[in-house]
């Protein structure tokens, strides 16, 4: 029987945030538990002695890309392999030219990170033609073995709970959807539109904003600083991104502008930005942070296993993340090894 006090998209204000704010404070303490016991024991993780793994990711500049990228080569050292490690730079075609150089190495297996899905789903087809076992990192795509990554589903999904218990339900947002081609992002988005379509009286301010690379931190302030010139104060409630670059330099803008009842949400968890969460005087509300490291170890893991005779991978490994706020930011930071982000 439905409770009369709670109906999606006319619920009763007090009763959706006191129940969305229990959920939040069992759901945190859980995810901070898991994330120390998230990593296996390292004996339980076959050799790689012999072995060379290829590693071709879209880019390293960002905090998130550079750890995964960090992680996975230093997991194949560890287990005694050799990695083969090419930086795209953020250009699709580099990436292209990488792939082409490790199918044509022949390595042992093959490990591909982010970029667009469209464009690079016909080379991690031909990485499988070759016979060469390809695991990805943040790339959802059928010719993968296994994708190591977070569960984006459910990342998309607590930001966009914590944003609307924020707004009780009722708020203009703006939100940047530039790269909606790289699979984690659109997982992301998607669970913020579906969440929201239970909130009518929130609204998306339209047009959209486009996040760009290179220079995110600029733009996204210019672009933030431009729109609240343009919206008095009580227009604009909050402002969401799918990664946390931008959620930067949003969070600058809204800060100099002195509208504090603007307030940000993000993905990924860099250490500057978990400060920013962790500073009451600043606009930033929300990141969920991922632990790119171990995403990146684990993929390594998961290519151990398989080369050394284990075919029963799942086809998704998800490492847990941690919806950081202002209220857990002190814990959340000692649990992602960020204990010096002040």
């Amino acid at each position: 029987m439905q409770n009369k006090n709670f109906r999606y998209g006319n619920a009763n204000p007090a009763v959706m945030r006191k129940s969305i704010a229990r959920g939040f404070a069992g759901a945190l303490a859980g995810m901070l538990a898991s994330v120390a016991l998230a990593a296996p024991a390292l004996d339980d993780i076959p050799s790689l002695k012999g072995k060379r793994i290829g590693i071709t990711v879209a880019g390293t500049e960002h905090y998130w890309d550079l750890k995964a990228y960090q992680g996975q080569i230093d997991e194949v050292k560890r287990l005694g392999g050799t990695p083969i490690a090419l930086d795209g730079g953020r250009k699709d075609a580099q990436q292209i030219a990488q792939i082409q150089t490790l199918i044509a190495q022949k390595p042992d297996a093959i490990i591909e990170q982010l970029g667009t899905a469209s464009v690079l789903e016909p080379w991690l087809q031909r990485i499988r033609a070759a016979d060469i076992p390809l695991f990805t990192v943040d790339t959802a795509s059928p010719s993968s073995i296994n994708v190591t990554t977070s569960d984006n589903f459910f990342i998309g999904e607590q930001l966009a709970l914590k944003l609307v218990n924020d707004l009780h339900g009722e708020g203009n947002i703006l939100v940047f959807n530039g790269f909606y081609g790289v699979p984690v992002v659109a997982m992301r988005y998607d669970q913020l539109r579906t969440v929201l379509k239970w909130y009518p009286k929130i609204k998306i301010i339209q047009p959209e904003l486009r996040d760009v690379l290179p220079n995110t931190v600029q733009d996204s302030y210019a672009q933030i600083s431009q729109l609240l010139n343009k919206y008095p104060k009580g227009t604009v409630q909050a402002i969401w991104a799918a990664w946390d670059v931008p959620q930067i330099g949003a969070t600058q803008a809204v800060d100099a502008a002195h509208r504090t009842e603007v307030k940000t949400y993000a993905v990924d968890g860099s250490p500057d930005v978990v400060a920013l969460v962790k500073n009451p005087q600043s606009s930033a509300a929300a990141v969920v942070a991922q632990q790119p490291y171990l995403i990146g170890k684990t993929a390594v893991d998961n290519v151990a296993r398989y080369l050394n005779g284990e075919r029963s991978l799942p086809p998704a490994t998800y490492v847990p993340a941690i919806l950081v706020t202002k209220e857990n930011a002190a814990d959340a930071a000692k649990a992602l090894g960020q204990a010096d982000a002040k």
